[in-house]
């Protein structure tokens, strides 16, 4: 079981009109999430502090899981909840990502909103999302072949070289799943604009249709039909909060629609039609997991008020804007820390504590904090290899009066008609590569293949024409 992170989301702009342009073609500014919503063109902080809450529930529950113990038989490493008896209930409150994607499809919405009215062309949007999803992916995934083969050939159990290759292989799952609705997002959005009711009822249609047709087969395999049509569907929902139909409502219908979606979900689950762990509903994903999102989002919002007020707290600001800009780091990396502090743990000899056992729980903050140290440390120095060196073409560097770098571009708009195939493809290379790494659960061949996948989409995205003749939009933005 396993939930998983968003990948680095796309800037969260309040507003994708006109007045979000910025200065025109030649020199066009984007500034940094360092300040609460208010115009149009800056950042949307309570987005930002709930997508950080969501990063940090997610490293979290990881952690929690990470069982080690030395059994009859050796070195035991397992999943500490999996016999929690509370860990159904909990899920409830700690299975956020259909909150996370909900929070994605605003930011998508946004940024494609603000692209396109640029005459920034789909392929080169999801070009640039790519490169943003994939390029970390293939650091991280490199360090997770390397590391195994050489735990390997150190002569580690395999069968302790295969559950750490499980563990590490199962939060990529979304990094997959994540690149296709990106790739889909220009086209959503446009259905969106068109017939948003239309296109909701058509997603729901087909996630129900899954449903039906697993539970009436038996056929397992079916529902994973589902790891499309359910976050697409969710996403959609995030499109729904970009345009301002969520903020709209008024509180007594916020607080309705939270209520009446979990009380059907809990329905469905008391009844058997649906799991009530909603970490298990993730695998395959089903309705449950829209519902929940769909409850989620109501609750967002009517905690947005007091979410603005916590933007005032400058220090948190700070740790929420280094979290975002890290996100998709964080979210490659965290496994692979805590399966090394868990070695760690089994090589230095000391006495380890039951999972589930009173004295494990005490020494949980403990662990928590070593978690975050590690996770950050790791972090900063993945983030350097990533960085790498500039390519010509790209945004110049500027600063603000208030220090904030920015990406200043110097080119032309794009042909609103601009349309590559080959970001599409890099997207159908890189989910396929992560398909084949949670298929064969990180095998060193398997490994290598993923990888030699997602290698490949890196390439057709750096070569994107579109991309390196002209790029009139903000690449990156970060606090300095």
């Amino acid at each position: 079981m396993s939930t998983a992170i968003l990948p680095e989301a796309a800037p969260s702009i309040r507003g994708a009109g006109p007045s979000a342009r910025g200065a025109g073609p030649s020199a066009r500014v984007a500034t940094t999430g360092s300040r609460p919503a208010g115009p149009a063109g800056t950042r949307d902080v309570t987005v930002d502090i709930a997508r950080a809450w969501c990063l940090t529930v997610v490293v979290g529950l990881h952690a929690l899981m990470v069982g080690v113990s030395v059994g009859v038989g050796g070195p035991v490493l397992a999943n500490a909840l999996e016999h929690w008896a509370w860990l159904a209930p909990f899920t409830w409150l700690a299975q956020i990502m259909p909150l996370f994607v909900v929070l994605g499809g605003f930011s998508s919405f946004t940024h494609w909103g603000r692209m396109r009215e640029r005459g920034v062309g789909a392929g080169e949007y999801v070009a640039l999302r790519m490169r943003r999803l994939v390029v970390p992916a293939v650091t991280a995934v490199g360090a997770v072949v390397v590391a195994l083969a050489a735990l390997t050939l150190g002569g580690v159990p395999h069968d302790i070289v295969a559950t750490a290759g499980f563990r590490l292989s199962q939060p990529l799952w979304f990094l997959g799943v994540y690149i296709l609705c990106t790739a889909f997002v220009p086209a959503l959005y446009a259905a969106h604009r068109r017939a948003p009711l239309a296109t909701v009822a058509a997603l729901t249609a087909l996630v129900i249709a899954v449903d039906v047709v697993r539970s009436s087969t038996g056929i397992t395999a079916v529902g994973f039909a589902n790891l499309l049509f359910v976050w697409l569907l969710v996403q959609q929902l995030g499109f729904w909060l970009a345009s301002g139909r969520v903020s709209g409502l008024s509180r007594p219908t916020l607080s309705g629609v939270a209520v009446g979606s979990l009380t059907v979900l809990f329905v469905l689950a008391a009844t058997g039609v649906y799991s009530f762990d909603m970490l298990a509903n993730l695998n395959p994903p089903t309705l449950a997991l829209v519902l929940l999102g769909l409850a989620q989002l109501a609750v967002f919002e009517l905690v947005r008020p007091a979410l603005q007020r916590l933007a005032g707290i400058r220090m948190l600001l700070r740790a929420v804007s280094a979290m975002n800009a890290r996100a998709m780091t964080i979210y490659l990396w965290h496994m692979l820390v805590l399966i090394a502090l868990a070695a760690l743990l089994l090589l230095s000899g000391a006495r380890l504590p039951v999972p589930l056992m009173v004295d494990w729980w005490m020494t949980r903050p403990l662990w928590l904090a070593a978690v975050a140290v590690s996770v950050a440390a790791v972090v900063a120095i993945a983030r350097r290899s990533e960085a790498g060196r500039p390519r010509a073409g790209r945004p110049r560097a500027g600063r603000t009066a208030a220090g904030q770098t920015v990406a200043v571009s110097t080119g032309t708009p794009a042909s609103p008609g601009s349309l590559s195939v080959r970001p599409f493809l890099a997207a159908a290379a890189a989910s396929g590569g992560v398909l084949i790494i949670l298929v064969t659960g990180y095998s060193l061949a398997g490994g290598v293949a993923g990888l030699a996948l997602l290698l490949a989409a890196t390439r057709m995205v750096r070569f994107c024409p579109e991309q390196n003749r002209r790029m009139p939009w903000a690449v990156r933005e970060r606090t300095a």
